[in-house]
């Protein structure tokens, strides 16, 4: 069996006027996330250490926010169709690790609808797709509430056919 392993970052502004969603939950909160589509960095990060195994480039290039068909766009269904880019490459996902960087609202309580709404748009177990979230200390822009980020690990792996 070969791997690959990909890494993805994002980061949004937080502003008024916006719902804010992560992980395709939408949370409750005065603010919402800026961006051309749901803007849910979360999904962002995870896309692009997926699209980044495999050296297929990232979102911006595959979901242009340049391309009016993409405003608003539900970052879970980009994500599927990610997931289908990956199963004709002839990859499957082993596992999500990600970590959303946010010092408030707090989190934990959607995390697993953030796990179970990520598996389903790839196809995958809920227990493949691990979501952490932590503050900053009150540093930095996350820290000071101005916006939000994530991290993302994903392993790929390709069988090899059998002899």
């Amino acid at each position: 069996m070969s791997v690959r392993i990909g890494h993805g970052y994002d980061v949004h502004r937080l502003t008024e006027g916006r719902r804010l969603i992560l992980g395709g939950v939408e949370i409750p909160y005065a603010l919402g996330l800026d961006g051309h589509s749901d803007a849910d960095v979360l999904v962002h990060a995870v896309m692009d250490a997926l699209l980044g195994a495999l050296a297929l480039g990232d979102i911006g290039q595959h979901f242009p926010d340049t391309d009016p068909a993409y405003a608003g766009a539900d970052s879970c269904v980009l994500l599927a169709r990610v997931g289908a880019l990956l199963a004709r490459e002839g990859w499957q996902v082993g596992n999500i690790d990600a970590t959303v960087l946010a010092q408030r609202p707090k989190l934990a309580p959607y995390i697993p609808a953030m796990r179970q709404r990520i598996a389903a748009a790839l196809g995958i177990e809920p227990g493949q797709v691990s979501v952490k979230a932590t503050t900053e200390e009150g540093l930095g822009f996350t820290g000071k509430g101005l916006g939000m980020a994530a991290h993302a690990v994903a392993l790929l792996e390709r069988r090899e056919p059998e002899q």
